[in-house]
Formats: structure tokens, sequence, C-alpha cells
């Protein structure tokens, strides 16, 4: 449908009639014919006469070149038919552990071994890019916990700032309470249903100002679910001068914490032993269930003045140009 931005701009439409009969017009013929003294002279002004009176289609192109401009005036605008943004309703924030032991190789990818936050970010990155229509944010913690994104629809922009995380970036130690506390404080705002943390970890607290289980207690009193992600192989063979032996490089994971934790906020405890296995627990956080908005839509708004303002410089052109060929002969 078209739209008029600035309607009142119609009322101007008569303003060349109340201009010509308001002001007094010069009477040049009355003068001409008593300044003419030959007959032949007197001819040739009445020929002029009789040919500027014979084209009033000067004066109706003029008046459509004033139409054309009003209507430009007016701003007329294309609302095209509404258009629905898919929002599902998660809000969805992402805490990743960026410890030092997240360095630990114990990870896959293609056949070429990686350290567990590389497997993160591989698995993640897909995780947030199916994530069509909701919105996520990221915090990242170390020592300390960092909001690294706010809640946003802008999906790229969450992979790419959790692809340019480095390990040791926010500290060597652990702040899972004040991973989950920062969580808190940034979806305090929003909807209780909507509220869900997945918290990603290969240790143990060891840092911070809040404890795991107390922030859990003030998570599940905000209605925050909290889904909780351990990481990391059961055993790994490392080699050195004595031979090869095998470890538990995730002999400092706290999966009792970690389930309290989920549990206390009615979420979910997963285990994540290779990327096999990290790759499904994000497929079953996709079945999250939803939780309804309000639908946002918006109508594309195409501007038009530039048609009728083109039509309307055109037509003045003709006229002036015609005006000034009929003066000259």
């Amino acid at each position: 449908m078209i739209e008029w931005l600035w309607p009142w701009a119609f009322i101007l439409l008569p303003l060349p009639l109340l201009i010509r009969r308001l002001l007094p017009t010069a009477n040049s013929d009355r003068d001409a014919a008593l300044l003419v003294p030959f007959m032949e002279d007197f001819q040739t002004a009445t020929a002029t006469s009789s040919q500027q009176s014979g084209k009033p289609w000067l004066l109706i192109l003029a008046a459509i070149a004033w139409l054309f401009l009003i209507i430009a005036a007016a701003r007329p605008q294309y609302l095209g038919d509404p258009v629905e943004l898919p929002v599902s309703g998660r809000d969805l924030m992402l805490a990743v552990d960026l410890s030092g032991s997240m360095e630990v190789e114990d990870f896959e990818i293609n056949g070429e071994a990686v350290d567990r936050l590389t497997a993160t970010k591989y698995v993640a990155s897909q995780f947030i890019k199916r994530r069509k229509g909701d919105r996520i944010g990221l915090i990242l913690f170390g020592r300390r916990a960092y909001l690294q994104t706010p809640l946003t629809f802008d999906r790229k922009t969450v992979v790419t700032l959790l692809n340019e995380a480095a390990i040791g970036l926010a500290g060597k130690e652990t702040a899972i309470g004040d991973a989950i506390g920062l969580a808190i404080k940034r979806l305090k705002d929003e909807k209780q249903q909507s509220r869900v943390l997945i918290l990603l970890t290969d240790g143990a607290n060891t840092a911070g100002e809040v404890s795991p289980l107390k922030a859990a207690e003030l998570a599940a009193k905000q209605g925050l679910k909290i889904y909780t992600i351990g990481i990391g192989a059961d055993e790994m063979i490392r080699y050195s001068i004595f031979g090869a032996r095998r470890i538990n490089p995730s002999a400092d994971l706290d999966e009792k914490t970690l389930k309290a934790i989920a549990r206390k906020t009615g979420g979910r405890y997963f285990r994540a032993r290779d990327t096999q296995e990290l790759e499904k627990i994000y497929h079953l956080l996709d079945q999250l269930e939803p939780v309804e908005k309000d639908a946002q839509s918006f109508r594309p708004v195409q501007t038009l003045y530039y048609w009728p303002l083109a039509i309307a410089f055109i037509l003045a052109s003709i006229v002036t140009t015609l005006k000034l060929l009929g003066v000259r002969k």
C-alpha cells in the first residue's frame, strides 16, 4: 500500500490559483496597442498574442508539474507486506572455561588431536549457528568471569568472538561461581521461563568470590536454569623417557558440584569425553523447550518521492524551454 509521510503538503495545491487571483496582473495588451504606429506592427503583435493564447497546453504542463511537485513533497512511500521475524523465545547464555587445563589435547577433530578449547569452539560454533531466532550471549571465565557478548540475535558475531577466545585470556584458574553470578546479573531482567545458562568446564572451582553452590541457589531463586557440561577424556596415553603410561586427564573435574548445580536449578548435567559426545550434548540442548514470546514483525518501506520529483523537473524544464523559444521568436 501507498502511505503519505507528509500528507499536509496537499493543502499547497491551490497556491498558484490563489496567487493569480490575489496579485494584480499587468495589462500589457492595452499598453502595447497604444504604442503601435503602423498597421503591420499591429498585425505582428496580434499574431504573437493569438499564438500565446492558442497554446493552453503550456499552462496544463505547468499545472501538472506543480501537481507532481506537491506529490513529491508529500513523501509517498510503499509499505510492503508484514514480514514476521523468527523468534523462538529462548535466551541462551553460554559460559566457556578458558582456564589452563583447557589446553590438554585429549580431543580429536577429523582424526587430528586438538585441545579442549578448540573442540569446544568447533562444536559450540555449530550449535550457535543453529539457534536461528534465539538470543545468544557469551561469558568467558578463568580466574575471573567476563561478559564477551551480551544477549543478541547476531549469531555471527557471537561465533567470531568465541573463536577469538584464547586459553589464559581470563586467567589460568577456574571461577565457576563467578561465571554463574555474572549470568544471573545479565539475565535478571529477562522472563523467568527464558533464562538458560549452558556452562562448560573441565575442572573444579579454584577462584572467584562466590562458591558454585551458593551461586546455584541464587540462580534457582531467580529462575535461571543451568545446564552443565563436564569436558575431558577419562584416560589418555602419555609418552615420556620412561615409556607410555595411562593417565586420567580429567582427575580435577568436579562432577559432583556440576551435578548439584544442574539439580538445584532444574537443569541437567552432561559428560563429554570426546568430540562426538560433545556434539550429541549440543544436539540435545537444541531440544530445549522454547518459550513463547510476542511475535515480532516489520514492514519493508520503499521511498517513492524521487519519481514524481523527477517528472515535475522534466515538465518544468519543457515549459521553461518552450517559453524561452517563444520569446526569442
